[in-house]
């Protein structure tokens, strides 16, 4: 697992390109056969990606990073699906999870494991954990079947729908709020005009992108702003400080996750378009 700490507010304005991905982006979260998982100081947050190709893969605890004797011991866990049909086994109990479903996993699950159906046509897990203090039940979440909206317009390159897995109103967590937004074909522009909330963290992972398309995410404080060049299946954390915004070459999906002092989802600090700079 690897161990990173984020830029303030101040010093990420000094940063060169490299410097900003190394500290925001998360380039490589799938590798065949191996569970990838990055630590970050902010919010004690976890992101990870699982790619089993033969044997299944377990989600293991990092003894000396997290002090903990199993991986959920003081954690709860979302997980996506973005590949082809795969397993999650949680305690014994074994959920199929399609392209989109998900999975809410509770704090004090001993055992989390990882499969593919077809190690050919492979499952891509991916996953974001919070440290939680009460139980809540593990629950799955099939695409198509959780609270969708509709948001943003043609004209303004913005229609999107909104997909909420893992909310108060749906299946309860601790303090992990978890979701999906599809941009429709033909826009592009996902949260815009921004925002910021200073009471958590958040974690965009964007995919349905082929190799040629890109989606360049925003970031910095209203009045800095830097960029982010971000291709399929990638992420980038966003701290409290730092708006979160994508505008790609195509339209695209993508994965957000939020945790930290509360769950209001609309509990945000706006940004004013003519204050971006």
């Amino acid at each position: 697992m690897e161990v990173r700490y984020s830029p303030d507010n101040l010093s990420y304005r000094s940063l060169k390109t490299g410097e900003i991905r190394k500290a925001f982006l998360l380039e490589d979260l799938f590798r065949e056969g191996k569970v990838e998982m990055v630590y970050f100081d902010l919010d004690r947050a976890i992101a990870g990606g699982a790619l089993p190709v033969g044997e299944p893969l377990q989600l293991l605890s990092t003894k000396k990073i997290m002090a903990a004797d199993f991986f959920a011991q003081r954690r709860e866990v979302g997980v996506f699906n973005v590949g082809s049909p795969g397993k999650v086994k949680a305690d014994g109990r074994v959920f199929t999870l399609g392209y989109k479903d998900a999975l809410y996993i509770g704090l004090g699950t001993k055992e989390i494991v990882f499969s593919s159906d077809d190690p050919s046509k492979p499952a891509y897990f991916y996953f974001v954990s919070y440290p939680a203090h009460a139980n809540h039940p593990t629950a799955f979440m099939k695409f198509g079947e959780v609270f969708s909206a509709k948001l943003g317009n043609t004209m303004d390159a913005n229609s999107r729908t909104l997909n909420r897995y893992i909310h108060p109103k749906g299946v309860r967590s601790c303090q992990l709020v978890m979701g999906l937004t599809e941009l429709d074909e033909g826009s592009v522009w996902n949260t815009m005009p921004s925002h910021t909330h200073q009471r958590r963290t958040e974690i965009y992972f964007y995919f349905n992108l082929n190799i040629n398309s890109a989606v360049f995410h925003m970031m910095g404080e209203p009045s800095e702003t830097r960029h982010i060049v971000v291709r399929d299946k990638q992420a980038v954390i966003s701290p409290s400080w730092s708006i979160h915004s994508g505008g790609g070459t195509k339209n695209y999906s993508f994965i957000w996750a939020m945790g930290g002092e509360n769950q209001e989802f609309e509990d945000m600090d706006d940004v004013e378009m003519s204050s971006l700079k």
